[in-house]
């Protein structure tokens, strides 16, 4: 099977921090991917928001650069977690957990042509392809 997903957005929240028992970072953020399409003469406009996971130094990196309304290129794979509450109910959630994250300086709007042309990008350190820990 493959599993890879590749999104551009823009952080709909500062990003959260957390460590792991063994010491491991963990950055969770959420961002909104827009899409703009025709449906007959008009142009609409749909939202969609992603959770994010992030570990290990790339994490440490995320948590220290971002912050809500940056636009980044987001590269991993899609995961449902499932839990049960206090209460009994069963949930889940569906998110991406981060194998590449790509910081773009450009604006709301331009953060399809920073990531295009490569112009504008903040360039993370060459340690931060950490996988996750497990």
């Amino acid at each position: 099977m493959f599993n890879k997903v590749i999104l551009i957005g823009n952080l709909t929240r500062d990003p959260e921090m957390r460590y792991t028992p063994q010491g491991t970072s963990v950055c969770n953020f959420g961002i909104a991917v827009n899409r703009k399409y025709k449906q007959g003469d008009e142009t609409k406009e749909e939202v969609t928001y992603v959770n994010v996971v992030v570990f290990g130094k790339q994490a440490d990196t995320c948590g220290q650069y971002l912050n809500k309304g940056k636009s980044v290129l987001v590269e991993g794979r899609l995961q449902e977690r499932r839990w049960e509450t206090e209460e009994g109910q069963k949930r889940s959630r569906h998110e991406v957990v981060a194998q590449s994250i790509r910081f773009l300086s450009k604006g709301r709007g331009d953060a399809g042509a920073g990531a295009s042309s490569g112009e504008g990008e903040i360039t993370p350190p060459d340690d931060t392809t950490d996988l996750e820990p497990f």
